[in-house]
């Protein structure tokens, strides 16, 4: 979540000019000191003190203020958490046309964080920070249109806010246009616009793009095929955690696909899947312990992890379990799906 900046520069910041204006009681001086505090210009970096004068400029009624307040109560910077506080700070800058509280109270609305949950709000505040041209207050609008979520569902009006936001260089809004393209959805199919859009947003570092980008490059789908530019760009997203990259990585390295086959490589990216609780990575791992397959055989380890997968209901799992528990699993099978295995929210 950002905040506003309004950075004051270090020089100002340093100023005894400026402490006197805001001791003396000028908002703005309040706000400008606060953000000192929390970005260490001029002075110590301290939470605290930035929250205490974002208070005195927020009581005064200072919007950016109000809102920054807000966010450091959402967020439990300088100050215990507390979304009903959140809520009532971002509101009252919400409710002077602050953009970015607008967002921020549509959050809140979306996912009932201090204040009862309300789709319809949700899309209300969205709305009115995405006509004012905030690009990540379009891109949640355009979510609730694509899901029907508070308002009609409309894949095309999903599409034209995405769009709008992605104009404006938002990564989470680019992905998401790069899928309306794939799959068709509020615009004509056209795979190659697609990729496109994928490559943007993964060029700014957004890992389920950067997933998406490779299934395209493994694939051949609106690109030439290319399976090593596919790990480059799984690397990417899965050292930033993205479980499915991590899986897809795995794959790679066991099947050598892109890169030259490495056993223990691949079970590093399964077990890094498996850790954050993927059933398939689960199973996966679990036939790389029976099998002896890039780790040493270990019976009780396979057993393990085969239930794991079990217990969320993985049909593969099941079966092997169900049947004997030692029975030896495919360590290395087909473990791709569509890019649809993932849907952008």
């Amino acid at each position: 979540m950002k905040f506003h900046p309004l950075n004051p520069s270090e020089s100002e910041c340093h100023s005894p000019e400026l402490v006197d204006r805001a001791i003396r009681g000028e908002s703005e001086a309040q706000f400008k000191l606060g953000i000192c505090y929390a970005n260490g210009l001029g002075v110590a970096q301290d939470a605290q003190e930035a929250v205490r004068w974002y208070r005195e400029a927020a009581e005064q009624g200072n919007v950016l203020a109000q809102c920054n307040l807000g966010l450091c109560y959402g967020r439990g910077i300088g100050i215990e958490r507390d979304w009903e506080a959140a809520a009532r700070w971002c509101r009252q800058a919400a409710e002077q046309g602050d953009a970015l509280a607008q967002r921020s109270l549509g959050i809140a609305y979306e996912h009932g964080l201090g204040v009862q949950k309300d789709e319809g709000e949700a899309a209300r505040w969205y709305r009115e920070a995405a006509e004012q041209g905030y690009a990540e207050a379009q891109t949640c609008l355009g979510s609730c249109f694509e899901h029907g979520a508070g308002v009609a569902k409309d894949a095309r009006e999903a599409f034209d806010w995405y769009r709008r936001a992605a104009e404006q260089n938002d990564p989470e809004a680019q992905c998401l246009l790069g899928f309306c393209y794939k799959r068709g959805e509020g615009t004509a199919k056209d795979e190659w616009e697609a990729v496109r859009w994928y490559r943007v947003a993964a060029a700014h570092g957004h890992a389920n793009a950067q997933v998406l980008l490779g299934n395209c490059y493994e694939s051949g789908i609106g690109t030439e095929k290319a399976e090593a530019e596919a790990v480059h760009w799984y690397l990417k997203a899965a050292k930033q955690g993205n479980v499915l990259a991590q899986l897809f990585l795995g794959s790679c390295y066991a099947n050598g696909v892109g890169v030259e086959s490495d056993k223990q490589e691949a079970v590093r990216w399964f077990r890094a899947a498996a850790a954050q609780g993927l059933a398939k990575a689960q199973y996966i791992l679990g036939g790389c312990y029976l099998n002896g397959a890039g780790v040493e055989e270990n019976v009780r380890e396979a057993r393990r992890w085969l239930r794991k997968a079990a217990d969320q209901g993985l049909p593969e799992a099941l079966r092997v379990l169900a049947v004997n528990e030692t029975s030896r699993v495919r360590s290395f099978g087909t473990v791709r799906g569509s890019p649809a295995v993932w849907r952008p929210r």
